[in-house]
């Protein structure tokens, strides 16, 4: 039985992986917030995988696919990939959002953070994962409001009209290039707070 005949197996396959090397390299003393960061960085990478993929991949594909008078179209795409896609997008979101909530709690910054850092002289890294925090959770508002509810009616999963359709593709189009956009100084405080500031 290969683990990498199905995700599933991959992905426990990999976990026990990390889970063996963590114990060959470390104390066996369990690290919750190392735990945490770790998932929320495994988590954000399905999240913003999903974004970059749908951006960089899918969005030009299906409209290639429509110019192409002789293809087979976009429509094996809009109905097996495109709805496992999203399903794997939002719940990236969620759990990622989740995971940098609780990772900051248990470091005692959730506040200083979401107060980007204002309240009671916090300490000045507070506002760079602040930063962060914050546009990670207008990100996830716009997966929620915005982008899943118009794919529905785009991908056909909710009765809509022509128009309709027409407006919530516009629409979730602009919500998922907004986030591709924040990603980017959304990763980059993320990673200035762990690893230091990138100007000094």
């Amino acid at each position: 039985m290969n683990p990498l005949n199905t995700i599933q197996g991959t992905v426990i396959a990999g976990v026990v992986l990390a889970v063996v090397i963590g114990l060959a390299t470390f104390d066996i003393r369990l690290n919750e917030i190392s735990l945490i960061v770790w998932l929320h960085v495994l988590s954000g990478i399905v999240w913003i995988g999903m974004l970059y993929y749908f951006n960089f991949v899918q969005v030009p594909a299906l409209a290639a696919a429509a110019k192409d008078q002789g293809g087979p179209g976009g429509a094996g795409i809009s109905k097996y990939v495109a709805p496992r896609a999203l399903l794997w997008f939002r719940w990236g979101a969620v759990a990622t959002w989740i995971t940098g909530a609780l990772a900051l709690e248990r470091m005692n910054l959730f506040v200083d953070a979401f107060t980007l850092g204002f309240r009671d002289n916090a300490a000045g890294n507070a506002l760079l994962i602040g930063v962060g925090a914050w546009l990670g959770t207008i990100m996830l508002f716009n997966v929620w409001a915005l982008i899943w509810p118009n794919q529905k009616k785009v991908l056909g999963l909710v009765e809509a009209t022509a128009d309709q359709i027409a407006k919530a593709r516009r629409v979730a189009f602009l919500a998922s290039r907004t986030n591709t956009l924040l990603s980017i100084p959304m990763l980059m405080s993320m990673v200035g707070f762990g690893h230091g500031a990138f100007i000094i």
